[in-house]
């Protein structure tokens, strides 16, 4: 009888399985993408054949591959090539946003959309105004989109092609804001009057420039360790770039697609044509479906029931509490269509007010529908209040943590929400003695795809200014890095039901492995945000290497 060989072997070093026990083993055996065996090199290493490759780990440690739970690949493939990116590691001030615009304007062909994203005013030097983004666009239409994908700018040029003056009445759940003084356009325009622009500009947009897109975006994944990306709301167009990277070998990790209630027909259609999640194979699958309702507390537009504090923006409503995208009974109808059906509901709620938005919707799903281990997300979930942890701990719920959010906007949230709401903002440390389980994600590019700052901000409850994620007077609510770590592996896997194949490097599963430059688990905790990945293996393939 032939001896099954395995075609990797990966050994001499320290390898993190993530498994109930916590277990670490020196080596392992992989055939045909899955794992054989883990043991010690001697064990191991009797297993080679003639043609198995080896990975000399010569001391460095391996974890399983990231699962970044919520992430937005694909609303990033149809920008990276075309938009320009204004993030402040490239435009740290208003003046060089501005230049980088009229760079861009100058550039473009008279009369074509120029498109910027990831705006962060707060660390760009404030919103250029809208006579400033006159100046600078020679006449071209401008959309920026801010950081959170919640809020964007336009300029006049803009407003002119969609036919929006300072008559135009907001569109529902949305604003076009304007200056109390004089009534004209600031240029700021609020969650669905976004999506109108956005709409606009990503209407020529193909499946094949969403292709293209999503290979330089998935290159930078690798370089972070992560094997397998959830797209939340996910487009019918990018559903069809996934299958055409998959036909013509261009997929070089695993995509989990989260259905997007923005587009009108989609969720609708899967009800129809009987697709439930778990529909696919490890490679594209259909996780869930979701919808979004909540807003932004970095740009000041998620629901909570007490004010935002700070600065307010020009234009910003008095004794602002934020909003709310959806009528309740209405988004309870198509929840309930959604469950029924066998499609897991995601709903996102970032303020306490948001979140009990969603939680009413569950609630009343789960008492028309029962339903044991339905899984059922909240995403972001945010601002987890004693009165929520109660609520989401009775209802069984996914808290889908957006710890991303801590490393990169963690100081807006504590400029916009005050210090002593850190007490229960991404509060982990109460999350896992409570039982409730909580994934991590980046919501990338909101934020960098790069779990370990998140998981350094998981650890040491800091910004990447060093500012405190802590509340004065207040227990810390840090995770140890091993727990930071489930988060981005086992917990990930649960939020997909995917754990059976992945989240963890044991015999039987999905040989999905990151190689790290370090040791995560005994260095000091302060270098945790420093960690780089050496080399990213998916089903046993090299996918990247540093």
């Amino acid at each position: 009888m032939p001896v099954l060989q395995p075609d990797l072997i990966v050994h001499g070093g320290k390898i993190a399985t993530m498994d109930a026990e916590g277990t670490f083993v020196s080596a392992l055996a992989a055939h045909n993408g899955l794992i054989l065996a883990t043991g010690s090199d001697e064990d191991i290493l009797a297993l080679a054949g003639p043609d198995t490759e080896h990975i000399d780990l010569s001391g460095r440690t391996a974890i399983p591959g990231i699962i970044d739970s919520h992430c937005h690949p694909d609303g990033a493939g149809a920008r990276i090539v075309r938009w320009i990116n204004l993030e402040p590691a490239r435009t740290g001030s208003r003046e060089t946003v501005l230049d980088a615009i009229a760079s861009a304007c100058n550039a473009a062909p008279a009369g074509e959309w120029v498109a910027g994203y990831r705006l962060n005013e707060q660390k760009s030097g404030g919103y250029p105004t809208l006579a400033e983004l006159d100046a600078a666009t020679a006449g071209r239409p401008l959309f920026i989109l801010r950081t959170d994908g919640h809020l964007g700018l336009a300029n006049s040029a803009a407003f002119a092609r969609l036919g929006i003056d300072e008559t135009t009445p907001d569109p529902a759940f949305g604003a076009f804001d304007h200056d109390p003084r004089t009534g004209s356009l600031t240029g700021l325009v609020r969650e669905t009057a976004a999506q109108l622009f956005l709409e606009a500009v990503h209407s020529s947009d193909t499946v094949e420039d969403i292709a293209a897109g999503l290979e330089i975006v998935f290159d930078d994944y690798l370089s972070h360790g992560i094997t397998s990306a959830y797209n939340s709301l996910t487009s019918s167009n990018a559903i069809r770039a996934y299958q055409l990277m998959r036909d013509e070998d261009r997929l070089k990790l695993r995509v989990g697609i989260i259905g997007s209630g923005r587009e009108d027909g989609l969720i609708e259609s899967l009800i129809e044509t009987g697709i439930r999640s778990g529909f696919g194979d490890e490679w594209i699958k259909v996780i869930a479906i979701e919808w979004c309702p909540d807003c932004s507390t970095s740009g000041r537009t998620a629901a909570y029931y007490e004010p935002y504090v700070g600065t307010p923006v020009l234009g910003e409503p008095a004794n602002n509490t934020g909003m709310l995208l959806y009528e309740l009974g209405d988004l309870k109808r198509r929840a309930l269509a959604a469950h029924k059906a066998g499609l897991l509901v995601c709903i996102e709620g970032v303020g306490d007010r948001g979140i009990d938005f969603a939680l009413d919707i569950m609630e009343d799903v789960l008492a028309k529908h029962p339903r044991d281990d339905h899984r059922m997300r909240v995403e972001h979930c945010c601002y987890v209040t004693p009165a929520v942890l109660k609520r989401l701990k009775a209802l069984n719920v996914v808290d889908s943590s957006a710890t991303g959010f801590m490393w990169e906007l963690g100081d807006a949230y504590r400029a916009n929400r005050g210090d002593a709401a850190l007490a229960h903002m991404w509060p982990h440390r109460t999350l896992i003695d409570e039982g409730v389980i909580a994934p991590g994600h980046s919501d990338s590019y909101v934020c960098t795809p790069n779990p370990f700052t998140a998981m350094a901000a998981m650890v040491n409850r800091v910004t990447d200014t060093g500012g405190t994620l802590d509340a004065p007077n207040a227990p810390s609510q840090a995770a140890t890095i091993e727990e930071a770590l489930h988060a981005y592996t086992t917990l990930g896997a649960y939020s997909g039901r995917e754990e059976t194949i992945k989240g963890s490097l044991e015999a039987g599963k999905l040989a999905d492995i990151a190689i790290l430059d370090r040791d995560l688990f005994t260095i000091p905790s302060d270098e945790i945000s420093s960690v780089q990945v050496e080399r990213t293996i998916v089903g046993g393939v090299t996918r990247f290497e540093r």
